[in-house]
């Protein structure tokens, strides 16, 4: 019953966060646009990156609803840590990885004389 309450919980932030977050990268582009590959790697970055972030922010909420609820068992309490902190390194490794990409697209950019 907790874990399908856990599980629910993470389906409905993720629903509703995904609803918040694709439909900026998710919008048409113009008809000059099309053939940019450097628009569209930009764009499938920011999916992965929002997806990801999501994600982490849904396991931040199980970790924190299984800390408050662990009523003092140690090995529920322990659990909860490691998802707390699995998921921040998670995230961590998330940003990281999205401010790199843009540092080399723009990098790419600059070189390959992009705008």
């Amino acid at each position: 019953m907790k874990r399908n309450r856990s599980s629910l919980i993470l389906t409905l932030i993720l629903s509703i966060g995904m609803i918040i977050a694709l439909p900026d990268a998710a919008l048409a582009q113009g008809a000059g646009e099309i053939g940019q590959v450097e628009s569209f790697i930009r764009n499938i970055i920011k999916v992965i990156a929002s997806l990801a972030g999501l994600i982490a922010t849904g396991f931040f909420v199980v970790g924190g609803f299984g800390y408050i609820t662990s009523s003092g068992n140690p090995e529920n309490l322990d659990k909860a840590k490691r998802t707390l902190l699995y998921s921040a390194i998670g995230l961590a490794i998330t940003i990281a990885a999205f401010v790199l990409s843009n540092i080399v697209t723009g990098i790419a950019s600059n070189a390959f004389g992009g705008q």
